[in-house]
């Protein structure tokens, strides 16, 4: 049974229950003030002179009519008090339910129109749901009218049709994206094995060897992050209290060879931060914005790296980003212009795994442009 049916059905027989138990307390209450009042009624009779009566038959009475005070005309009986009243009660049934039935008919007739009115909401967002696709994730409800339950339930709709639709665009770029990363370094190795292997020289022997090694590590490093960034979109399985104070130390120990070769200074300030989350994860992240912020730079530039109670704030020296596109950096295999793609410059993903991993703590992080160039990115940890 449908909801519009449901609906009827109760607002219908519930409305026609409380009007069967009004009209049975006023017919009643009727009745009895009409039964003490006919009592008080007189009701005069006379008798027929004998001259006028049928041969043979007795005289009869008759009453007399109250208003001109003379026998009714065409009676042949006496009408008392009990006949009186059930006769007045009688039609008064007859009408009583009469209306009864008007009004149980027009009762489930109004319940079933209002109940269509209220549920046509539904209707359309079940139609909206049904033809929604792929390819039609930009149709929206737009339920105009109060704001009630009804309307909440359409607007939430839409909202979750708008993320559904970020969410599927994201997906379909990185897919398109992760193709092209994928397919860049083995084309490259292709191309090195079919030019080297024309005239295998030891030297252009050496050229390929070098050449297909950058190409597997840039492969090794996208294959992972892609993985990272993966388990990041997933969530948690299970959270530990991480020393992040001891997971930033060691992440910039690491990262001192990288620095030296850019001719970056690394420089660090820190405090006893503990956090509830996985170690492997925020190692990564902590890694991906030490190693953006170095690669990223300029020969003779800085990184700083600045852990508190509040947050994590890395940053670093370099060219000018313009502040209309750092939100596009944390989106994937997201560049700005000019930016190298080979093994020092990095896949594209550092900043979106980095974006992955706190939204994977229930974190936040946001990212701002310099006035003197480079980046800041600031990562706060519940």
């Amino acid at each position: 049974m449908t909801v519009r049916a449901r609906m009827t059905l109760l607002y219908g027989g519930l409305f026609a229950a409380i009007t069967l138990g009004v009209l049975g307390a006023v017919l009643w209450v009727q009745k009895e003030i009409v039964s003490s009042r006919v009592q008080d009624v007189p009701f005069p009779v006379a008798e027929i002179p004998c001259d006028r009566r049928p041969p043979g038959s007795p005289c009869a009475k008759v009453p007399f009519d109250p208003v001109t005070d003379h026998p009714r005309e065409g009676l042949k009986r006496v009408v008392g008090p009990e006949q009186f009243q059930e006769s007045l009660v009688g039609s008064q049934r007859l009408v009583i339910l009469v209306a009864i039935a008007v009004i149980v008919v027009l009762a489930f007739a109004v319940s079933w129109w209002l109940t269509g009115r209220l549920l046509r909401p539904l209707h359309r967002i079940t139609g909206t749901a049904r033809r929604l696709s792929l390819s039609t994730l930009h149709e929206r409800i737009a339920l105009d009218g109060p704001q009630d339950e009804l309307k909440q339930l359409a607007d939430t709709f839409d909202a979750m049709l708008d993320r559904l639709e970020q969410a599927v665009d994201s997906q379909r770029r990185f897919v398109a994206n992760a193709s092209h990363e994928l397919r860049t370094p083995l084309a490259v190795q292709r191309t090195a094995i079919e030019v080297g292997l024309a005239d295998p020289s030891p030297e252009r022997l050496a050229e390929v060897r070098e050449a297909m090694l950058r190409n597997t590590r840039r492969s090794e490093r996208l294959i992972e992050g892609l993985l990272v960034l993966a388990q990041g979109e997933r969530g948690l399985d299970r959270r530990t209290p991480v020393d992040l104070e001891t997971v930033v130390g060691q992440v910039v120990a690491d990262n001192r060879a990288l620095a030296e070769r850019a001719e970056v200074a690394v420089g660090a300030r820190t405090r006893p931060v503990t956090v509830a989350g996985d170690e492997v994860l925020l190692t990564r992240m902590v890694a991906n914005l030490v190693q953006n912020a170095i690669r990223h730079n300029r020969p003779g530039g800085d990184v700083e790296v600045e852990l508190s109670r509040e947050a994590l704030t890395v940053r670093n020296t370099g060219p000018a980003v313009p502040p209309e596109r750092v939100e596009e950096l944390f989106e994937p295999f997201r560049r700005l212009a000019g930016e190298r793609t080979g093994s020092d410059g990095g896949a594209g993903l550092g900043l979106s795994i980095v974006a992955a991993i706190v939204q994977a703590h229930d974190g936040t992080v946001r990212a701002t442009a310099n006035a003197d160039g480079g980046l800041s990115v600031t990562v706060a940890l519940p």
